[in-house]
């Protein structure tokens, strides 16, 4: 019997001083975007109509530790067992060495992103007219384009070709050979946001000519620009939910503005939650922590959860009590499953499975 003390207190011991290369993925707080966060409104429309909502459209999160935090083994296996929590490799959610600082920026600029894709998405399902328009979203350190091309500037043509989406700037650029000249008619970012301001279109323009590099990765020719859309919408927006990060709650915010902007109630009273990026299309994409959203949104007392179809696998393998997973792909699969819980008709929703 003390042999096997000492051992098991040797082994927990190893346990503890032992470090292993895994992050851990919780349940985080879940949103409701038709109500309040601290204190205020989640979406806050002026300038246009907007109707009072019942029900619960809530977004999900998932808490992941620290890009510096060393797990343990005892923690790990911890991790393992528990049912609420789900273990993964470190360098998924910070690949390359990727810091804490740098995985907060990033996910703050993917939330502004997915903040702005729901705007668009809501308002072209909702057949508001939305302004859009190509521009330099960055300009890479020691790149041909420092000092010449500036975030915000918005491009009109390349080459003289006009440019109508962020890809059709790199397939005109890499037309080129590195060495070569490309020229860039833009509108200084200055002057497009005095315009924005006075409600006008800038209609003035520069040529700027940038000669070509090869890229670090390729052959092709590059200027150093990442290209991005910039729009212009009928009334305001915003977005009001601080220290959440990541593109995933795009779908949901979304849907908030649409139930907002409509006379009836898109849930019917019922408490729905879900997940998914969007895009300015309704294109609903798939996001991480599948099973931890779902166990989260459950315990706030979710009947429905709104699936990305890519996600639906995962999530069906373990569905927390009382959660029906609903698939969707698009915005328009998510209000017709919402047209059918509402009205009781959910024998006819298209359900998550194992096989997708």
């Amino acid at each position: 019997m003390l042999a096997s003390t000492l051992m098991l207190i040797a082994l927990l011991c190893a346990g503890v001083l032992i470090q292993v290369p895994y992050s851990e993925m919780t349940p985080g707080p879940t949103v409701n975007t038709l109500g309040d966060h601290d204190g205020e409104p989640v979406l806050q429309i002026s300038g246009h109509k907007t109707y009072p909502t019942t029900g619960h459209l809530n977004m999900t999160t998932v808490r992941v530790t620290s890009a510096d935090y060393n797990m343990n083994l005892v923690q790990a296996v911890y991790g393992w067992l528990a049912h609420d929590s789900k273990m993964v490799p470190h360098e998924t959610l910070y690949p390359d060495g990727k810091t804490e600082e740098q995985s907060t920026q990033e996910n703050a600029e993917e939330f502004s992103q997915s903040q702005e894709s729901a705007k668009v998405a809501a308002l072209k399902e909702l057949d508001v007219p939305v302004r859009s328009w190509v521009i330099v979203e960055s300009v890479l350190k020691n790149s041909p384009a420092v000092g010449k091309l500036h975030a915000g500037d918005v491009i009109k043509a390349v080459d003289g070709t006009s440019v109508k989406e962020p890809q059709d700037v790199a397939d005109l650029v890499t037309k080129h050979k590195p060495g070569e000249n490309v020229v860039f008619t833009v509108v200084p970012a200055k002057e497009q946001a005095a315009a924005e301001k006075e409600g006008k279109e800038a209609t003035r323009t520069q040529k700027i000519t940038i000669t070509t590099k090869k890229a670090d990765d390729g052959d092709r020719a590059i200027v150093g620009i990442q290209a991005g859309t910039d729009h212009t919408f009928p009334f305001t927006i915003d977005i009001k939910l601080a220290d959440v990060g990541g593109p995933s709650a795009g779908l949901m915010f979304a849907l908030g503005i649409v139930d907002k902007l409509t006379p009836d109630s898109l849930t019917g009273g019922k408490f729905v939650a879900g997940t998914g990026t969007i895009d300015d299309s309704g294109k609903v994409g798939p996001i991480g922590g599948i099973e931890m959203k779902t166990v989260g949104a459950r315990d706030k007392g979710a009947q429905y959860f709104l699936t990305p179809k890519d996600n639906c696998a995962a999530a069906a393998k373990e569905v927390p009590e009382g959660l029906t997973l609903v698939k969707v792909n698009t915005i328009d699969d998510a209000l017709n499953s919402l047209e059918d819980i509402r009205e009781g008709k959910t024998a006819d929703l298209p359900r998550c499975t194992t096989k997708g």
